[in-house]
């Protein structure tokens, strides 16, 4: 009397968990990202997930203005064949994710500390949003490459043919040895680093 019902529930889930299988098995699997501490090699986040994962950071960002800005570090470091991850997160860790409060200003648009120094020297000041993202890319260009290597945009980087001339770096670690004096700056751009990539998964 009840193997009818039991019979038809088995057949059910007999259906359920092929339907299942089959969909799991139509998805795309997605490759785990992997971002280079190489200072030259290609970026490879998009402007999207670097916008996903600066407004996971800072909620009180506009999505839609972080999209632009990241795409202008995309653009402006592919430009110069360097690392356009790397450059946003030193941005990011350089700036406090664009909320600032040290002695550089918003509306100087330096997003890497260039030329702050103290007091009586806080740090350039660029005309533009573009004009500072390429100053930061060019100072890391002045790090990555050397000397016969030149530049594909307009300078615009007060600092960059003395670093060129003087200081050489590969990765993240080389060039933090002479950028900051904080003992843990490559270790807080790799940590970022490392959240941008857990963001894209």
């Amino acid at each position: 009397m009840y193997m009818k019902p039991i019979k038809s529930r088995f057949v059910t889930l007999l259906c359920f968990c092929f339907v299942t299988l089959w969909s799991c098995k139509s998805l795309p699997i997605r490759e785990p990202v992997e971002i280079s501490r190489n200072l030259t090699s290609p970026g490879v986040l998009n402007a999207k997930q670097l916008a996903i994962f600066f407004v996971r950071e800072n909620p009180a960002a506009n999505y839609s203005e972080i999209r632009s800005f990241a795409q202008l570090y995309i653009d402006e470091a592919r430009a110069e064949n360097i690392n356009s991850d790397i450059a946003f997160a030193q941005m990011c860790l350089e700036t406090g994710f664009l909320r600032f409060g040290g002695l550089v200003q918003k509306e100087w648009h330096n997003y890497c500390g260039l030329g702050a120094i103290g007091p009586e020297n806080p740090g350039c000041i660029f005309a533009t949003e573009q004009e500072g993202v390429r100053a930061h890319i060019q100072h890391i260009h002045a790090y990555a490459t050397t000397e016969d290597v030149e530049l594909n945009n307009e300078l615009v980087d007060p600092r960059y043919s003395w670093v060129h001339k003087t200081k050489y770096a590969q990765t993240v670690r080389e060039m933090a040895q002479s950028w900051a004096a904080d003992p843990a700056y490559a270790v807080k751009i790799e940590n970022l680093l490392f959240r941008m990539k857990l963001s894209v998964r």
